[in-house]
Protein backbone atom coordinates (compact mmCIF):
# COMPACT_ATOMS: atom_id res chain seq x y z
CA UNK A 1 0.00 0.00 0.00
CA UNK A 2 0.99 3.59 -1.02
CA UNK A 3 0.59 6.85 0.95
CA UNK A 4 -0.12 10.06 -0.17
CA UNK A 5 -1.06 13.57 1.10
CA UNK A 6 -4.23 15.56 -0.60
CA UNK A 7 -4.10 19.39 -0.14
CA UNK A 8 -7.36 20.93 -0.18
CA UNK A 9 -8.47 24.67 0.56
CA UNK A 10 -11.33 24.12 3.56
CA UNK A 11 -13.65 26.97 2.00
CA UNK A 12 -13.49 25.21 -1.61
CA UNK A 13 -13.83 21.09 -0.07
CA UNK A 14 -13.04 20.56 3.88
CA UNK A 15 -12.63 17.52 5.84
CA UNK A 16 -15.83 18.11 7.17
CA UNK A 17 -17.37 17.95 3.66
CA UNK A 18 -15.03 14.60 2.64
CA UNK A 19 -16.77 12.76 5.94
CA UNK A 20 -20.16 13.64 5.00
CA UNK A 21 -19.52 12.12 1.29
CA UNK A 22 -19.39 8.93 3.83
CA UNK A 23 -18.59 5.43 2.22
CA UNK A 24 -19.50 6.77 -1.27
CA UNK A 25 -16.69 9.28 -1.04
CA UNK A 26 -15.89 11.81 -3.63
CA UNK A 27 -13.92 12.33 -6.86
CA UNK A 28 -10.75 14.44 -6.08
CA UNK A 29 -10.83 16.98 -8.89
CA UNK A 30 -8.86 19.81 -10.02
CA UNK A 31 -5.86 18.73 -10.36
CA UNK A 32 -3.84 20.85 -12.88
CA UNK A 33 -0.26 20.11 -12.42
CA UNK A 34 1.38 16.73 -14.52
CA UNK A 35 3.08 15.35 -11.15
CA UNK A 36 0.10 15.51 -9.02
CA UNK A 37 -1.47 13.64 -11.98
CA UNK A 38 0.92 10.97 -12.39
CA UNK A 39 1.02 10.45 -8.63
CA UNK A 40 -3.24 10.36 -9.02
CA UNK A 41 -2.23 7.72 -11.99
CA UNK A 42 -0.25 5.67 -9.59
CA UNK A 43 -2.62 5.25 -7.01
CA UNK A 44 -4.47 1.90 -6.48
CA UNK A 45 -7.44 0.67 -4.43
CA UNK A 46 -7.02 0.70 -0.54
CA UNK A 47 -4.35 3.23 -0.77
CA UNK A 48 -4.18 5.81 1.83
CA UNK A 49 -3.64 9.25 2.58
CA UNK A 50 -3.51 12.42 4.67
CA UNK A 51 -6.03 15.07 4.20
CA UNK A 52 -4.32 18.91 4.62
CA UNK A 53 -5.99 21.75 4.65
CA UNK A 54 -4.16 24.38 2.86
CA UNK A 55 -3.86 27.75 3.18
CA UNK A 56 -6.40 27.78 5.89
CA UNK A 57 -5.22 26.09 9.00
CA UNK A 58 -2.46 24.57 7.11
CA UNK A 59 -2.71 21.33 8.88
CA UNK A 60 -3.12 17.48 8.37
CA UNK A 61 -6.72 16.79 9.56
CA UNK A 62 -7.71 13.36 8.52
CA UNK A 63 -6.86 10.47 6.48
CA UNK A 64 -8.40 9.15 3.30
CA UNK A 65 -8.38 5.85 1.47
CA UNK A 66 -8.82 5.70 -2.30
CA UNK A 67 -11.94 3.61 -3.64
CA UNK A 68 -11.58 3.70 -7.17
CA UNK A 69 -8.34 4.56 -9.31
CA UNK A 70 -7.54 7.39 -11.61
CA UNK A 71 -10.20 7.79 -14.72
CA UNK A 72 -10.77 10.90 -16.96
CA UNK A 73 -11.48 13.68 -15.00
CA UNK A 74 -15.48 14.91 -15.21
CA UNK A 75 -14.62 18.20 -14.80
CA UNK A 76 -11.75 19.14 -17.70
CA UNK A 77 -12.61 20.79 -20.65
CA UNK A 78 -12.39 18.13 -23.92
CA UNK A 79 -9.40 16.57 -25.02
CA UNK A 80 -7.53 17.57 -21.65
CA UNK A 81 -5.27 14.51 -19.91
CA UNK A 82 -6.29 15.17 -16.20
CA UNK A 83 -7.59 12.59 -14.10
CA UNK A 84 -9.33 11.71 -11.04
CA UNK A 85 -9.93 9.25 -8.12
CA UNK A 86 -12.31 8.43 -5.73
CA UNK A 87 -11.65 9.14 -2.22
CA UNK A 88 -13.28 8.56 1.03
CA UNK A 89 -12.80 9.76 4.26
CA UNK A 90 -11.66 7.19 6.80
CA UNK A 91 -10.57 9.04 10.44
CA UNK A 92 -9.84 12.26 11.61
CA UNK A 93 -6.64 12.58 13.55
CA UNK A 94 -6.87 12.97 17.48
CA UNK A 95 -4.66 15.78 16.83
CA UNK A 96 -4.56 17.86 13.55
CA UNK A 97 -0.19 17.60 12.64
CA UNK A 98 0.13 21.57 11.81
CA UNK A 99 3.00 22.77 8.99
CA UNK A 100 4.31 24.39 12.02
CA UNK A 101 4.95 20.97 13.42
CA UNK A 102 6.20 19.14 10.55
CA UNK A 103 8.72 21.88 9.99
CA UNK A 104 9.89 20.99 13.53
CA UNK A 105 10.08 17.03 12.99
CA UNK A 106 13.53 16.09 11.94
CA UNK A 107 12.82 13.11 10.99
CA UNK A 108 10.37 14.89 8.23
CA UNK A 109 12.85 17.34 6.95
CA UNK A 110 12.37 15.67 3.18
CA UNK A 111 9.01 15.32 3.47
CA UNK A 112 7.42 16.41 0.05
CA UNK A 113 5.01 19.01 2.25
CA UNK A 114 8.19 20.80 2.90
CA UNK A 115 9.88 20.79 -0.50
CA UNK A 116 6.83 20.53 -2.81
CA UNK A 117 4.88 23.07 -1.03
CA UNK A 118 3.25 23.69 -4.39
CA UNK A 119 2.42 19.84 -5.22
CA UNK A 120 -1.74 19.36 -4.28
CA UNK A 121 -1.28 15.78 -4.50
CA UNK A 122 1.93 14.08 -3.18
CA UNK A 123 3.12 10.87 -1.88
CA UNK A 124 4.36 10.14 1.51
CA UNK A 125 6.83 7.37 2.49
CA UNK A 126 5.85 4.32 5.34
CA UNK A 127 8.10 6.25 7.30
CA UNK A 128 6.48 9.66 7.05
CA UNK A 129 3.10 7.88 7.47
CA UNK A 130 4.21 6.46 10.89
CA UNK A 131 5.56 9.34 12.09
CA UNK A 132 2.53 11.87 11.29
CA UNK A 133 0.32 9.01 12.83
CA UNK A 134 1.99 9.15 15.83
CA UNK A 135 2.14 12.70 15.83
CA UNK A 136 -1.97 12.35 15.01
CA UNK A 137 -2.49 10.52 17.78
CA UNK A 138 -3.76 7.29 15.69
CA UNK A 139 -2.51 3.91 14.78
CA UNK A 140 -0.29 3.88 11.51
Amino acid sequence: MAHWLYKSEPFKWSWDQQVAAAAEGTFWDGVRNHAAKLNLMRMKVGDRGFFYHSNEGKEIVGVVEVIREAYPDPTAEAGEPWVVVDIKAVKPLQVPVSLEAVKHAPDLAEMALLRLSRLSVQPVTDREWSIVCAMGGIEP
